[in-house]
């Protein structure tokens, strides 16, 4: 089979990776071209647009890489009829991939359209259903309360587990000792305080600066920054002349497994981090303020953000979002996860949250039941 993947992201290049190396061992004639980064390029396959020039994120980025976002889509489009593949499977990224469902539906009409996971249509852009239900044929959902989501409004969805379970049981250096990792990355024997802040430009610009601030204030702890695999180390270093932190590029798993506190930026890495047990504190930081704030609260539908409290379905860890986002309240927050009595509480809930995914290989079952499909059609 030929397999054309869109993946916008440093997490989507992640799984879509794991998706392909599934795909690999259970179809020995599997093709590739894809948009997407350096784990799938790992994995064989033409890559057509590398993430880091896809990856813009609010109005004004949008806004002033519009040239380079048009001959994206012109080069995917040209890729994936150059290509004629006998699926298009979607990884997220909702803005571009539902362009590409589109194209596809309207110019090869017998190549089916999946997408692994889903756009987060319960937080917002809930319209964005009608193109889901208009042009994509079956969606691998990786959230369980998607499933009745989804029903609700019609369409049926697959859930398949979620694959930052696969990504965290395999990562290298599982059970390390200490002293190796801090050997390794010439980090000194003290407690550490993780940042995470984005994969993003434009979140590290936005967070980063707070997050140092905020860290300074526990002296006691080391400050290790979880450097992006698509962001260049001069970035980090430009905020770092007045804090002693470290970075340590390609080890965000190896560097969590370590830590005793994280501070992480809302996405994928909420949920590595608690499936990894570090206590955590999520952040978020728009431009706008209060005002913006007080506008994105009409459209959005959820109480909660980040995925560890979005599954668990409650408060689990606390979320720092806009305006409430200061240094202040980032110090009071890391100052309550070095108390033992919040640290037994979060993972405590941790722990219920693990045994809700489940251990199921995902990336195997998603690529199983994709094959089902395909041959069901053909």
């Amino acid at each position: 089979m030929k397999y054309f993947i869109i993946a916008g992201e440093a997490s989507g290049d992640l799984h879509a990776s794991n998706l392909m190396a599934a795909l690999k061992e259970q179809d020995s004639q599997a093709e590739f071209c894809f948009l997407g980064g350096d784990l799938m390029v790992a994995q064989g396959g033409k890559l057509i647009r590398h993430y880091r020039d896809m990856a813009f994120m609010g109005f004004v980025p949008v806004l002033l890489h519009a040239r380079t976002i048009l001959q994206n889509i012109k080069d995917c489009k040209q890729a994936i009829l150059d290509f004629q593949p006998d699926v298009l499977i979607l990884v997220d990224y909702p803005s571009f991939n539902l362009k590409m469902a589109q194209f596809v539906k309207e110019n090869l009409k017998n190549v089916p359209v999946f997408y692994y996971i889903s756009p987060k249509l319960w937080a917002w852009k809930e319209y964005r259903l009608k193109s889901i239900k208009k042009y994509v044929d079956r969606v691998y959902s990786i959230l369980p309360f998607e499933v009745e989501w989804y029903k609700q409004r019609d369409y049926t969805v697959d859930y398949v587990g979620n694959p930052c379970v696969d990504a965290v049981a395999n990562r290298q250096h599982k059970n390390e000792p200490r002293e190796t990792f801090l050997q390794r990355n010439d980090l000194p024997d003290r407690p550490i305080l993780a940042l995470l802040a984005g994969s993003r430009v434009q979140e590290i610009k936005s967070s980063l600066p707070k997050m140092l601030e905020a860290a300074s204030a526990y002296p006691d702890y080391q400050v290790v920054i979880a450097g992006a695999p698509s962001i260049d180390k001069s970035l980090y270093e430009s905020y770092l002349k007045s804090y002693p932190a470290k970075i340590v590029f390609g080890e965000t798993y190896e560097l969590l497994q370590q830590s005793e506190v994280a501070v992480v930026t809302s996405g994928t890495a909420t949920l590595e981090t608690a499936l990894l047990r570090v206590p955590q504190v999520v952040v978020y930081m728009i431009s706008g303020g209060w005002i913006f704030h007080q506008i994105l609260n009409l459209f959005i539908r959820v109480d909660n953000i980040s995925l560890v409290n979005l599954i668990a379905n409650k408060r689990l860890v606390s979320e720092l979002l806009i305006e409430d986002f200061t240094v202040e309240n980032l110090k009071k927050e890391i100052g309550r996860l070095l108390q033992k009595e919040y640290r037994d509480e979060v993972l405590a809930g941790y722990d219920q949250l693990i045994e809700t995914l489940g251990d199921e290989p995902v990336s195997q079952k998603t690529a199983r039941l994709i094959l089902t499909e395909l041959n069901r059609k053909g």
